[in-house]
C-alpha cells in the first residue's frame, strides 16, 4: 500500500465508498426511494436555515440522500453490467477477427465501422424510443453500443499477440481457435482490457446519466443520478441545489474512476504499450 500513489489510493477510497453505498443501499438509505417526508425542495444542511433533512428534499418532499443513496444503486449497476456485456462481447469478438483472419476479420471490422460511424448517443435515442425500457434493455443497448470501442482495442491488440511465437507454436500442436483466444491471447491482452474498463464503465454512468436525463433512461418509480437531475433542474432557478448534488456525484464517480484507470495505466510498460495500440 505504500507503494501506491496517493492520487490511485484516495481513488480507490472514493470508488470503494461508492460501490459499498451501491450493495448496502438498502440498509443506509434512512427512507424509502418514493417516501415523501416533507415540504417540497427543504434545504440542506450547509444552507443558512437547514432542514432535518441531510441534503435537503427534492421537486416533491423525498428525501434527497435516501434518492441518491438508491440512485447511486442503479447507476453503478447499470453502468456495471453493461461494461461487462461491452467487454464479453467486444473482447471475444476482436479476438476471433485477429486469430481467424480473413473474410471474418473483414466483415467484422466493416460492421463495427459502420455502427462507430453512427454517434452512440442518436442511435441509442432511436431504438429506446422503440422499445419498452427496462432495465434489461438499457443494460443491453449500451453494452452493445459500446462493444465496438472494445472491439477496436481487444483487435489491436490481439493482432500484436497472434504473431508471436508461442502462438505459432500453439498452433504447430493443433490447439484451436478456442484454446489460442482464451489460453493464449486473453491472459496477455488483459492489462490494456483492464485499464479501458475504467474509461468504459465511467463513459456506461455518463452515457445513462444521459440518457435518464433525455427522459429514455430509467423509467420511474426507479431513480438513478441522471433522472434526479432532470426532476429537480428547474430550482436552479430559485436557487436550490437539489439538482446539483447528483451532479457533483457523477464527476466525483469519473474522478475517483479515472485515478484508479490511471494507476492501473502506468503500473506496468506493457499496459502503456497496449493502449497505444
Amino acid at each position: 500500500m505504500s507503494r501506491i500513489p496517493l492520487s490511485a489510493l484516495i481513488g480507490l477510497f472514493m470508488t470503494g465508498a461508492f460501490f459499498f453505498t451501491a450493495i448496502f443501499a438498502q440498509w443506509l438509505a434512512p427512507y424509502g426511494l418514493n417516501e415523501a417526508v416533507g415540504q417540497v425542495w427543504e434545504n440542506p444542511f450547509w444552507s443558512s436555515e437547514p432542514s432535518e433533512y441531510l441534503l435537503g428534499t427534492d421537486n416533491i418532499g423525498r428525501d434527497l440522500l435516501s434518492r441518491m443513496i438508491y440512485g447511486c444503486q442503479i447507476t453503478i449497476l447499470l453502468a456495471t453490467a453493461s461494461s461487462a456485456v461491452a467487454f464479453l462481447t467486444g473482447s471475444i469478438l476482436g479476438f476471433t477477427a485477429a486469430v481467424v483472419g480473413g473474410w471474418v476479420d473483414q466483415a467484422l471490422s466493416r460492421f463495427v465501422d459502420l455502427f462507430m460511424s453512427l454517434p452512440s448517443l442518436i442511435l441509442a435515442l432511436v431504438i429506446l424510443s422503440v422499445l419498452n425500457v427496462t432495465l434489461p434493455v438499457l443494460i443491453l443497448v449500451m453494452g452493445l453500443l459500446d462493444s465496438t470501442r472494445v472491439y477496436r482495442l481487444a483487435r489491436a491488440v490481439a493482432v500484436d499477440i497472434v504473431v508471436m511465437d508461442y502462438v505459432e507454436a500453439a498452433r504447430l500442436r493443433g490447439e484451436g481457435t478456442k484454446w489460442i483466444i482464451f489460453r493464449e491471447i486473453l491472459p496477455n491482452a488483459l492489462s490494456p482490457l483492464v485499464a479501458e474498463l475504467g474509461l468504459r464503465f465511467i463513459f456506461a454512468v455518463l452515457f445513462i446519466s444521459t440518457l435518464s436525463f433525455l427522459g429514455l433512461g430509467v423509467q420511474p418509480p426507479l431513480a438513478d443520478w441522471g433522472g434526479m437531475v432532470k426532476e429537480n433542474k428547474d430550482g436552479l432557478v430559485y436557487g436550490i441545489s437539489a439538482a446539483l448534488v447528483p451532479a457533483i456525484a457523477i464527476a466525483v464517480l469519473a474522478i475517483s474512476v479515472n485515478l484508479v484507470a490511471d494507476w492501473v495505466l502506468n503500473r506496468t510498460t506493457s499496459l502503456k504499450g497496449g493502449r497505444g495500440a
